[in-house]
């Protein structure tokens, strides 16, 4: 086998099997389950209070709303990312 690029496997950011069978199930169980929610949510408010019933539905939220990664920006090598717009009039000329 030559050396160098890889062949084969999965794609990169691709999910692995186990990852998607968790996921498949997660969902199987939210879907099945959604019509309860409601009535856990009022209960764990009852008893926890407001904010633990908040808590709860938020992470229960990430699981079909993924989170966005945060992404910075930046020039060649880390550097200041210098932005230069033209064609748009300025003061001078309105």
């Amino acid at each position: 086998m030559a050396k160098g690029r890889k062949t084969g496997g999965r794609r990169p950011g691709s999910a692995n099997k186990a990852t998607a069978s968790a996921r498949e199930a997660i969902s199987r169980f939210v879907d099945g389950n959604a019509h309860k929610l409601q009535e856990w949510l009022d209960k764990v408010a009852r008893v926890d209070g407001p904010k633990a019933a908040a808590a709860l539905y938020i992470d229960l939220v990430e699981f079909s709303v993924p989170k966005l990664a945060r992404t910075e920006i930046t020039g060649k090598d880390g550097q200041q990312l210098i932005v230069r717009i033209s064609g748009i009039p300025t003061d001078e000329s309105l």
